[in-house]
């Protein structure tokens, strides 16, 4: 018989205020540290209001970690210290790897509509900490979706669902990263690989989580237990969720603001580096388009 993953942890994302003003909401952050390993963070940033976004998020360093950009509408225009200079636009990713160390810029912009979108931390195991840092950005034209029966639609960034494949590869916690859009009356199951962690964010609607059917709707994060399949069932509405897995790491975390290191002296060794202007290991970038 099939085995669905149980919900272990929930919560609804939190007010909070980041870069030089910029409100938003907080799925998960250090107050859960390891719990959702690989994963350090997830921010949402959906807002109609251009005076909790625009102070942006200026020069920030980062190092040890990848950071994970997902728009659904608007504009953040991106910048770093190696030359780099992009948009990243509704429907597009850009998944950044700071690796050794990057420090950057980004700034949404005021359009018309709304802004909205997201951004996840995920860790780098202590052996890729020091990698060159890299891009994948993908424009919205190249994330594929899955059309099933049903009616479901899911954009594919990362994994595979369906047959279909997502176009950000040969990232080191072999993620899943998929939108999901149930109508009312749909059942979604998904088989995650045993021992990975998985988990939901749950963005329009309301639906029924995991094993135990669990109730959730927009703001809602949901952990599952590691073993089994992700089931979603929509009965009464449709419902839209961000579904992501990962392999986890099961290291030590040193973290602090942007950089995540193993120990305290690799810590302090980065904070050296950027105060001094070393932290930049020039030529070591990489993109992937």
């Amino acid at each position: 018989m099939k085995k669905h993953r149980s919900v272990k942890f929930q919560h609804d994302s939190r007010e909070t205020m980041e870069g030089a003003g910029v409100r938003l909401r907080r799925a998960f952050g250090s107050s859960e540290q390891g719990r959702l390993d690989p994963f350090l963070m997830l921010d949402d940033f959906r807002s109609n209001n251009p005076e909790d976004y625009l102070a942006g998020f200026p020069w920030h360093p980062h190092r040890g970690i990848e950071t994970v950009t997902y728009m659904l509408e608007g504009r953040v225009e991106h910048e770093d210290s190696l030359g780099h200079k992009g948009k990243i636009l509704g429907g597009d990713v850009q998944w950044m790897t700071s690796g050794s160390g990057i420090v950057h810029s980004e700034m949404p912009k005021k359009d018309k509509g709304p802004l909205s979108g997201f951004q996840l931390w995920v860790n780098l195991p202590k052996s890729e900490k020091m990698m060159d840092p890299r891009y994948q950005e993908v424009p919205e034209s190249r994330i594929p979706a899955a059309l099933l029966a049903d009616g479901s639609r899911i954009r594919v960034v990362a994994g595979e669902i369906a047959g279909i494949r997502g176009p950000v590869r040969d990232i080191v916690a072999q993620p899943e990263f998929f939108d999901v859009n149930l109508p009312q009356g749909a059942l979604f199951e998904h088989q995650v690989k045993d021992g990975h962690t998985a988990f939901v964010y749950v963005i329009e609607g309301q639906g029924l989580f995991g094993a135990d059917k669990t109730p959730a709707a927009n703001h809602r994060l949901l952990l599952f237990d590691d073993k089994g399949s992700v089931r979603v069932e929509s009965p009464e509405g449709s419902v839209r969720f961000l579904l992501l897995s990962g392999r986890p790491i099961g290291e030590p975390i040193a973290w602090y603001g942007p950089i995540v290191m193993n120990t305290q002296e690799e810590l302090e060794t980065a904070f050296r580096e950027y105060q001094e202007g070393t932290f930049i290991k020039r030529g070591n970038r990489r993109n992937v388009r």
